[in-house]
């Protein structure tokens, strides 16, 4: 009977949403180390990859749903909570499961993993009493932002600041497309070899990238072609930075937040005698950068550095470098979709805090870039404080430098010369692009 709850899915399941809840635990890095090194069937992965993203992506939600039903929360064991939470997710959101399945599962975990009897019988009474009741309606909440809230499990802030910035039906739009599973997505080495690569991983061509691929499931890590170099997982929407710099082959470029190397091992695919710079302030992240490389067979073509940079023209003379690259640390709102406990762990302040520090790195780096270099400034975020109001405030102080008005055969990805990508458009990461130029 001792850990009978851990072999089975959901008793699974509740052990990686109690190290995210409780602990801050990223949902696809536990979630990927933990079935990588488990006896689990692919159905029973399956499961506990629903049971985990849908929870956490849910989590508002399923909170006001119990708030019904539990007068005190902080009375019951946080595991005991994660687990009703997680069993109404199934009851609620998974039709193909039978209601006494879940009902059952819960009360074995409870019954096995509390050290005080009577775990299950709570369980089994809050349960069985969602079933009996007719379900609280979203509709009986007044104020507009707060239901929205609960609705779509979104903070009031990130509600009010979405609808501010693009208006209630696009927000919307937006929120409904985050509750959609992630694709996987990849990029493919050598174009020519699109289509049998397409043919072989039943994949279909991306409709933002023309080296890109996608996948509604499936692990491609697995198969030879991600083993030798030929593709690599990375975002459609990521796969648009790299195209932007215009490599020729033979430049110095200087990749100021590279980690963990997709883009870097991008831009290093189009050089001949050019050389990558890469820095991190981890040296953890660049052995992940090495590693890509390695694999992408580009190694040769990059260097890695362990630096801050917003210190670079500290550490490199003037004219160093021909092109460069700041895929600046932002918020992440953009990743929501497959880093759902992102929502809940960043708040408005932040947003002018990263705003500083992307500015630092931009007023750093343009110290070392040649006349006539350019810039290309990317983000994984859907807010105008790190993204065309950061471009604008570097201008305004930075005479010497002018935007380049980046364009995309998809005319409703672009905007005032930026690239932006909202999460319902292509059903990919949110994703900003802007571009300048030093031309004195």
């Amino acid at each position: 009977m001792v850990n009978k709850w851990q072999k089975m899915p959901r008793g699974k399941a509740l052990e990686i949403l109690t190290a995210i809840f409780k602990e801050g635990a990223y949902s696809n890095i536990l979630l990927n180390q933990t079935l990588e090194k488990s006896q689990f069937s692919d159905k029973d992965k399956a499961l506990i990859t629903e049971l985990v993203y849908g929870t956490v992506s849910r989590k508002i939600t399923l909170e006001w749903y119990l708030s019904h039903f539990i007068k005190d929360r902080d009375k019951l064991d946080p595991w005991l909570y994660y687990l009703l939470m997680m069993s109404l997710y199934q009851i609620i959101y998974l039709d193909k499961l039978p209601d006494h399945a879940v009902v059952n599962d819960a009360v074995i975990i409870a019954k096995n993993r509390g050290l005080n009897r009577g775990k299950e019988k709570l369980v089994n009474a809050v349960l069985r009493r969602f079933l009996r009741t007719q379900r609280p309606d979203f509709q009986i909440i007044k104020r507009i932002n707060k239901r929205y809230s609960i609705q779509y499990s979104l903070p009031v802030w990130l509600v009010k600041k979405m609808i501010a910035q693009y208006g209630e039906q696009r927000a919307l739009a937006i929120f409904e497309s985050l509750f959609v599973r992630n694709k996987t997505s990849f990029r493919v080495a050598n174009h020519e070899k699109l289509k049998e690569i397409a043919d072989f991983l039943e994949a279909t061509p991306s409709l933002l990238s023309p080296v890109g691929l996608v996948r509604t499931s499936g692990n491609v890590t697995k198969s030879d072609y991600f083993r030798n170099g030929e593709i690599t997982i990375q975002d459609e929407s990521s796969q648009l930075v790299a195209p932007t710099l215009e490599i020729k082959g033979n430049e110095a470029i200087l990749d100021a937040c590279s980690a963990p190397g997709g883009k870097t091992v991008h831009m290093a695919s189009y050089l001949t005698s050019g050389q990558i710079t890469a820095l991190d302030i981890y040296e953890h992240k660049l052995h992940l950068v090495f590693e890509n490389a390695k694999r992408m067979n580009v190694s040769d073509k990059i260097k890695t550095k362990k630096l801050d940079a917003t210190t670079v023209h500290k550490h490199f003379p003037k004219d160093s470098f021909d092109k460069i690259l700041v895929d600046a640390p932002c918020s992440g709102i953009g990743l929501i979709r497959r880093k759902p406990e992102i929502k809940y762990q960043k708040k408005a302040d932040d947003l002018i805090a990263l705003q500083k520090i992307q500015l630092q790195i931009l007023s750093s780096v343009c110290q070392t870039l040649r006349k006539g270099g350019i810039i290309t400034y990317s983000t994984c975020t859907l807010f105008e404080e790190e993204n065309n109001q950061v471009i604008s405030l570097f201008l305004e102080t930075h005479p010497n430098f002018k935007q380049v008005a980046l364009t995309h055969p998809l005319k409703d990805i672009t905007k005032n010369g930026f690239i932006s990508i909202t999460p319902e458009q292509y059903y990919t990461d949110g994703f900003f692009i802007g571009q300048i130029k030093r031309i004195s």
